[in-house]
């Protein structure tokens, strides 16, 4: 029996499906997790001021620290309400890649079974730091194979303490990590926030997008 989804009903959009998988692990408290929870309501913010956007972009939300968990499932943005995030224990980040994509992979269904047309997903993985579990390979296998076929973008974004030589391996070969800069998690979610603005305003689900510039916040 298939389960309904009366939102579909209400609003039957192009979506454009947005993954975060973040780091709540011990070495991002304070300054770091305080910036993130900052980031996160401008990007709340500024997805709910273009209207169009606020149609379509559906945001679901992982983090990895202490346990591994889905916070926030996905919803357009007008029932996404940023969560307050704390930090505790390790980073299994490979559990966390594979609880996100197992998720999208999920919504992915609900929409074709739904008649709902999808712009390609963006998953967003942000962290400081290295795997403290054994997934990380299956999980970056996946992650290659789904880049290779066209089922997401995969970002990576390394604060400052990341394992950078892990996450090159996890990360497609042709979009390698960006290194956030001095904390500027608020800069990344408002290009975060402008990419997917820009996508979703292409009629064609195929359709893509020209990328603002990641200079205001990255280093390279």
């Amino acid at each position: 029996m298939k389960l309904q989804y009366p939102e579909f009903a209400e609003n039957p959009e192009i979506r454009c499906p947005v993954v975060l998988l973040l780091d709540v692990s011990a070495s991002m408290e304070g300054a770091p997790i305080q910036a993130l929870n900052a980031g996160l309501a401008s990007f709340k913010y500024d997805i709910e001021e273009d209207e169009m956007a606020s149609l379509r972009v559906e945001v679901g939300v992982v983090t990895f620290g202490e346990e591994v968990k889905i916070i926030h499932d996905f919803s357009t943005i007008d029932h996404f309400t940023p969560p307050q995030l704390t930090t505790k224990g390790k980073t299994p980040f490979g559990e966390a890649i594979n609880l996100g994509l197992d998720m999208l992979e999920f919504r992915k269904k609900v929409f074709r079974d739904h008649g709902i047309q999808y712009y390609r997903p963006w998953v967003f993985l942000i962290t400081d730091g290295a795997p403290t579990d054994d997934e990380w390979p299956e999980a970056a296998k996946r992650v290659h194979e789904m880049e290779a076929n066209n089922k997401c973008s995969f970002f990576t974004i390394a604060v400052e303490g990341a394992d950078l030589e892990t996450l090159e391996e996890i990360a497609p070969k042709k979009r390698p990590p960006l290194k956030l800069q001095d904390l500027k998690f608020e800069e990344l979610f408002k290009w975060m926030s402008a990419s997917v603005r820009r996508v979703s305003k292409h009629k064609s689900a195929g359709e893509m997008a020209m990328l603002p510039s990641v200079s205001t916040w990255a280093v390279r």
